[in-house]
C-alpha cells in the first residue's frame, strides 16, 4: 500500500495550535475553583485559592503597567 501523501491543506487542529498562548500556567477560573470547593478538600480549595490571588495580583498589576504606558502616549 503506498504512503499517504500530506493533505496541502491545514488542519483544525494545527491552525488551533498556532493560536495557542503557551506562556505560563493557566489561570484558575471558576471551573477549577467550583471542581475543588465540589470536592470538598480543604487543603485544596486553599492551593486553588492562593494560585487565584496570585494570577489576579500579576494580572492587576500588568493592567497598571498598561495603563501608565497608555497615558505616556
Amino acid at each position: 500500500m503506498p504512503a499517504k501523501k500530506p493533505s496541502k491543506k491545514p488542519s483544525a487542529e494545527k491552525s488551533t495550535k498556532a493560536t495557542r498562548s503557551t506562556t505560563g500556567a493557566v489561570p484558575p477560573y471558576g471551573d477549577p475553583i467550583r471542581a475543588a470547593i465540589a470536592r470538598g478538600d480543604a487543603a485544596e480549595m486553599k492551593k486553588v485559592a492562593a494560585s487565584a490571588r496570585k494570577w489576579l495580583s500579576d494580572v492587576q498589576s500588568a493592567l497598571a503597567q498598561l495603563d501608565s504606558a497608555l497615558k505616556k502616549k
